[in-house]
C-alpha cells in the first residue's frame, strides 16, 4: 500500500531539513513524498534539491506560484499516486519512526476504515523546544463538529478514493479550510474514521492556525462560514465553547506535567 505525503511549503529554509528527515527515516519505505513550493526565494529550494539525490524516485517536487496554502494542498492532493494521503507541514515533523508504518498497518486490517486520525503536540522551538499543548483526538464526535471540533488535521489520512466524492480544500478559506474539509467528509459524507491512540506529529507554534488571537478570531468566523455553507446549525455561542474546552485540556496537561515531574523526583 502506497502512501503519498504532502509537504506544501514557503520560505521554510529553518524548519524543512527536520520535516524532511522524519519522512525519509520512516521505517514503512512504500511512500511517495511530494512537496509543493509556493517559489522560495530563500534556501528551501537548495534544501529540497539535496533530498532529492537521497529520495530519488520517492520524492517528486514542484516550485511555482499558487493561490495560498489550500491551493497548493489541492495540488498535491492531485498529485498523489498513493492508496492513502496525508499532509505534513513544512515545520512539523512526525514524533517517531514508525508513523507511517502505523497507517499501514491501521488501514491494510481495517478494509472498511476510510480515514484515520491520532493525537499531535506543539513546542516552543524558542525555549528549548518545551511542550507547550498536547492535542488529542481521543474525544473528538462527529456531532462535535457543531461546535467548531476536528480531530487534528495534521493525523488525518484518507484513502484517496474517497476525495472523488468529498472533493477538495476550499481555497476561499484563509485559515479554516481544513475545517471546512473535514466537515464535509466526517459530517456530510459520514466517512467511516477511526482514532488512533498515537502522537502522530510535532508542530511549532506560529503556523497558519496557530498564531495569535487575531487568527483565533478569523477561525471562528471561517468555522460559521463553512458550517453555514454546509447547511449545519450552529453560532458563535456553541463555538466559544470548545475554547473552554481547551483550556481544560491545558490545566490537565499541566497539571500531568507537574504530577509527573514530581513522581520522576522522588
Amino acid at each position: 500500500m502506497k502512501i503519498s505525503i504532502i509537504t506544501v511549503s514557503y520560505n521554510s529554509e529553518k524548519t524543512i531539513s527536520k520535516t524532511i528527515e522524519s519522512v525519509y527515516k520512516q521505517n514503512y519505505q512504500d511512500f511517495e513524498y511530494i512537496i509543493i513550493d509556493g517559489q522560495s526565494n530563500d534556501k528551501t529550494l537548495d534544501i529540497i534539491k539535496q533530498y532529492k539525490t537521497i529520495f530519488k524516485e520517492k520524492m517528486i517536487w514542484v516550485s511555482e506560484k499558487d493561490k495560498g496554502i489550500y491551493d497548493a494542498m489541492n495540488k498535491g492532493l492531485k498529485m498523489a499516486s498513493g492508496e492513502v494521503v496525508g499532509l505534513l507541514n513544512s515545520d512539523d515533523f512526525y514524533t517517531s519512526r514508525d508513523i507511517l508504518s502505523t497507517i499501514y498497518e491501521n488501514f491494510s486490517k481495517e478494509k472498511n476504515i476510510d480515514a484515520i486520525y491520532g493525537d499531535v503536540h506543539y513546542i516552543d522551538t524558542n525555549k528549548s523546544k518545551r511542550i507547550i499543548r498536547y492535542y488529542s483526538s481521543k474525544f473528538f464526535k462527529r456531532s462535535l463538529m457543531r461546535l467548531g471540533f476536528m480531530p487534528a488535521h495534521p493525523s488525518f489520512y484518507i484513502r484517496k478514493e474517497c476525495l472523488n466524492k468529498i472533493g477538495f480544500y476550499d481555497i476561499s478559506y484563509k485559515i479554516a479550510a481544513d475545517f471546512e474539509f473535514l466537515l464535509r467528509a466526517i459530517y456530510i459524507h459520514k466517512i467511516k474514521t477511526k482514532y488512533i491512540k498515537k502522537d502522530f506529529v510535532t508542530m511549532t507554534i506560529g503556523g497558519v492556525s496557530t498564531s495569535g488571537l487575531i487568527s483565533h478570531k478569523q477561525i471562528m468566523q471561517e468555522h460559521i462560514k463553512a458550517l453555514r455553507s454546509n447547511h449545519i446549525y450552529s453560532n458563535y455561542f456553541l463555538l466559544s465553547l470548545r475554547y473552554l474546552y481547551k483550556i481544560y485540556e491545558m490545566i490537565l496537561f499541566t497539571l500531568t506535567k507537574i504530577l509527573t515531574k514530581n513522581i520522576n523526583a522522588k
